[in-house]
């Protein structure tokens, strides 16, 4: 059984995360989305709250299981759960660099992990967390770029954040 991880912060989970996930549980065994920290975010939700965003939008993909595990090293995880991939979402070029650097440090650190890079699809190109969050704020519709969910609970922690 082939076992890959993919890593990340989901705050919130998009549509863009969830194409490159059921495109990896396509050619994979089991598929891990694993929430986890990255010390250069200041996030919106919880941990809990973003894990469980992701096993709602995933429920229906049976080999994706959702995890948390904030505060630890992918590949240190990866070795927990037996994994040999990480799997990662490029959406452009500046998502190709970034993720080529991050797969060059963990190659150092754990040469029986290797990187698998995932395109997006084309119309989710453009889509990320940041922006959306944007969106959001300004009452704009995010509904097409997020999981229903995670859609309404950004919506309303915005207007949270707007009445303070």
């Amino acid at each position: 059984m082939v076992t890959a991880l993919f890593p990340g912060s989901y705050d919130p989970i998009t549509r863009g995360h969830i194409d490159v996930v059921k495109k990896a549980a396509q050619i994979f065994d089991k598929v891990y989305v694993v929430v986890m920290t990255n010390t250069s975010k200041n996030y919106l939700f919880t941990d809990e709250e973003r894990a469980d965003f992701a096993r709602d939008a995933l429920k229906d993909v049976e080999n994706i299981e959702v995890l948390l595990k904030p505060e630890q090293l992918t590949v240190e995880v990866a070795h927990e759960l037996g994994a040999s991939a990480i799997v990662r979402g490029v959406r452009n070029s500046d998502d190709f660099r970034y993720e080529q650097q991050i797969a060059g440090i963990n190659e150092e650190i754990a040469s029986d992990v290797h990187t698998v890079l995932l395109f997006t699809d084309a119309k989710d190109s453009f889509i990320a967390s940041s922006m959306i969050k944007e969106v959001a704020k300004f009452g704009g519709d995010i509904s097409q770029f997020l999981p229903a969910k995670a859609a309404q609970a950004l919506i309303k922690k915005m207007r949270q954040k707007d009445e303070k």
